[in-house]
């Protein structure tokens, strides 16, 4: 029987999880796992239960939280043995949409049983994280302006998070009034790019605003590159038309875009930068680093999924 913790965060999503978590870890027991359900009290208890779950040999750790909580659990588990499985119950879950997972809202109130029914016999693949002066990541690590409305929004209450598409856009037109983007030199070993952004960003997916457009397509999570984009502009006018670019694809040919891939890169800015690291808000100073940690974590993913986002065939499973 394979053995595995089930790490649940209250704060994170629209609406409380807990209720519904038994149902989930009835559909992983029926699947031969021995799991145990933790809560922890904040955020930044994940990262200890994850490091506990590891020296107590646990195969897997899921995580019922959003990209926040996903993130710092996964930033835990690099290196180990131990894989990360998602059941989605934060507010956006952008990593489970990406492999295919519903998430929990009221349309899908039976989501993370549903989740971890496809979890239970799923496959394990081993996929690269992003790492950012010494942060870790696994979906983006960026600054500009929705790192601006990150930091800006700050810890929501839950009430917010029911209306988080509504709150984001809201927050998200103030912080645009008299934005004028980011002076940032962008460099790898090979090219140098300078200019004012309104967004710059180390991607390690496609998804991007929620799942909700793809800023970076054709990205994948295991072939050790990161995406970089860096998105020209410095006025009102200029956001409007780059968020329509984005929300249509159409930036990936626009000018004054830049894409490229690369294992390791610098931004250089004159002032400390805020940030969003896998969602959550931070500061950094300049300048930032960005390098790949390549195939470091394994994840769990349904065994039915098809998608783009992986390069390399599935690890063997063990069932038992």
């Amino acid at each position: 029987m394979r053995r595995a913790w089930l790490i649940y965060n209250p704060a994170a999503g629209r609406f409380p999880a807990g209720p519904l978590l038994g149902r989930a870890t009835r559909v992983l027991a029926k699947a031969g796992w021995d799991v145990q359900l933790i809560t922890t009290k904040d955020k930044f208890g994940l990262s200890e239960l994850a490091s506990q779950a590891v020296h107590a040999e646990c195969q897997a750790v899921f995580v019922a939280g959003g990209d926040g909580s996903v993130g710092r659990v996964a930033a835990t588990l690099a290196g180990t043995q131990t894989a990360l499985g998602v059941l989605p119950a934060g507010t956006a879950n952008v990593w489970a949409q990406e492999i295919g997972l519903p998430h929990l809202d009221y349309g899908h109130l039976f989501a993370l049983e549903q989740a971890a029914a496809r979890l239970a016999h799923g496959n394990i693949r081993l996929v690269d994280l992003g790492e950012c002066n010494g942060q870790t990541f696994l979906l983006w690590a960026g600054m500009g302006l929705a790192a601006k409305v990150v930091n800006s929004i700050g810890p929501r209450v839950r009430w917010e998070k029911l209306f988080s598409v509504a709150h984001y856009a809201t927050t998200a037109l103030w912080s645009s009034i008299g934005w004028e983007g980011i002076e940032l030199q962008a460099r790898t070993s090979e090219n140098k790019w300078s200019g004012r952004f309104l967004i710059a960003i180390a991607c390690n997916i496609p998804g991007y605003a929620g799942g909700l457009a793809e800023i970076a397509p054709g990205a994948q999570v295991d072939d050790g590159l990161l995406d970089f984009w860096l998105i020209g502009g410095e006025s009102v006018r200029d956001v409007v038309i780059r968020v329509v670019q984005v929300f249509r694809g159409t930036h990936v040919d626009a000018p004054g875009v830049v894409h490229f891939r690369a294992g390791e890169a610098t931004f250089e800015a004159e002032i400390n930068m805020p940030m969003q690291i896998d969602g959550e808000p931070w500061v950094m100073e300049s300048p930032i680093q960005f390098h790949v940690r390549r195939r470091v974590l394994r994840v769990l993913v349904p065994a039915d999924v098809t998608s783009g986002l992986f390069l390399s065939p599935d690890l063997p499973r063990h069932d038992s």
